[in-house]
């Protein structure tokens, strides 16, 4: 699967794959034909609270995605309902916002890359295992 992040007012395109709406809010002046989106996870936006305090502010990114991950770790229903909706093939996670670099669907990528499936699949069975305890030569006190 290869997931890409495009703005919602770009002109939609067959590259684009399957393509999945990543904002609370229905984006404004668009209608659901022209934008050409298959689903929409407004469950796996950020809380009003949290899209109101970050305000697209630079200062804050670092913020804004430590309390946006929080809120996603907290929504695994959420989170396996987006999952659900990827599939295979590209998909493309559309946004809202002007901010075409730092905004909730560049940090949505971040964390499913960083929470991939696959990911901790590859890490099972990789377990560092228990040192075997030291031998002591013979004749010595613990």
């Amino acid at each position: 699967m290869r997931i890409q992040i495009k703005r919602v007012y770009d002109q939609p395109a067959p590259a684009d794959g399957r393509r999945i709406l990543v904002d609370r809010l229905w984006p404004r002046g668009l209608s659901k034909a022209g934008a050409r989106i298959e689903f929409w996870a407004r469950s796996v936006a950020p809380s009003n609270d949290l899209r109101r305090w970050y305000g697209h502010d630079p200062a804050r990114w670092e913020e804004f995605r430590r309390r946006y991950f929080a809120e996603l770790d907290a929504n695994p229903g959420g989170v396996a309902e987006l999952r659900a909706h990827l599939g295979a093939g590209t998909v493309t996670l559309l946004f809202g916002s002007k901010e075409t670099r730092l905004n909730n669907a560049a940090a949505l990528y971040e964390y499913l890359k960083a929470h991939s499936p696959d990911r901790r699949r590859a890490g099972a069975g990789t377990r560092r295992r228990a040192k075997p305890a030291r031998r002591r030569k013979a004749g010595t006190a613990r």
